[in-house]
């Protein structure tokens, strides 16, 4: 079983801390505090977060390594070798919390696995930023992050959320924003209530609230740039039909000539109940008449 322990004098961590995603105003003091006193910064840009640096009047105190999706099976072990040796490591993205839809994974996983002190300091989130400004339920929530970039990939994966109750979270690239609209509205239906949050705590910060179809044809009709954020509602609750009205379906179908077997599979999977439970009860229900 693993354990959180706290950190014991002496001994190294990796601490995951989040960076603004927009308004520079939002860096922790914390986050100040690392940035000068870790030994090493690993970054998914250093340009980047020099340039943050710079913008937040901080001097990164210790080593700057870059640390990306197409680098971290490489740079992982030297991270945590740092780690062994009691030094601290900070691992930052370009925005935002590292592990949630950024680099971070690996490493937290890896020092998991090998024992080692693993902490946050935490901050800055688009996800739940996106969720609080979108007026939709929040509590309860799931992240999907970028949806599959190939039309039919997409649409399939779309459909699959068909039925998810809980308000969900993505991330979209402004080019493919309409077309991905355009996708749930086919997956979710076009008056499915949803938010597109750009550009958060940013100058031009913009939440657009309205049905899926309407949003879709929005996003097509001009360009829309920006960091964007799309938060969807979680679909309706069924209505459970009583046993008598499933029953009734099931022997309206099979009097037209449906074989009572395909009939009740159907009706099942639609309603959501036991096919053995539902034949049963249609046939108590035919041989009573």
């Amino acid at each position: 079983m693993a354990r959180v322990t706290p950190q014991a004098p002496g001994t190294g961590r990796l601490v995951l801390a989040a960076t603004p995603i927009g308004d520079v105003a939002d860096a922790s003091p914390r986050l100040r505090r690392l940035l000068e006193e870790a030994d090493v910064v690993a970054a998914e840009d250093t340009r980047r977060l020099r340039a943050l640096a710079a913008r937040m009047g901080v001097a990164v105190g210790g080593r700057v390594v870059s640390h990306h999706e197409h680098n971290e099976a490489a740079t992982t072990p030297e991270l945590l070798d740092v780690v062994r040796g009691g030094g601290t490591v900070v691992v930052v993205t370009d925005a935002g919390m590292p592990a949630v839809s950024d680099p971070g994974f690996r490493v937290v996983a890896a020092a998991v696995e090998a024992g080692l002190t693993v902490t946050a300091a935490p901050g800055p989130s688009a996800v739940l930023t996106a969720l609080a400004l979108s007026g939709l339920p929040t509590d309860r929530f799931c992240f999907e992050g970028f949806p599959p970039r190939k039309p039919g990939e997409r649409l399939r994966a779309l459909t699959a959320l068909e039925r998810e109750p809980r308000t969900m979270v993505f991330f979209e690239a402004p080019h493919r924003l309409a077309a991905t609209l355009a996708d749930m509205a086919t997956a979710f239906g076009a008056e499915r209530p949803a938010a597109v949050c750009r550009e958060l705590t940013k100058t031009y910060e913009e939440v657009v609230r309205d049905g899926l179809g309407a949003l879709a044809a929005w996003a097509a009709a001009g360009e829309v740039r920006g960091e964007i954020a799309v938060v969807v509602a979680g679909a309706p609750a069924r209505e459970v039909a009583s046993e008598a009205d499933l029953v009734a379906e099931v022997l309206a179908r099979a009097d037209g000539g449906e074989r009572l077997k395909d009939a009740v599979a159907e009706v099942a999977q639609v309603a959501g109940v036991p096919k053995r439970d539902l034949y049963a009860a249609a046939l108590a229900a035919r041989s009573g008449r």
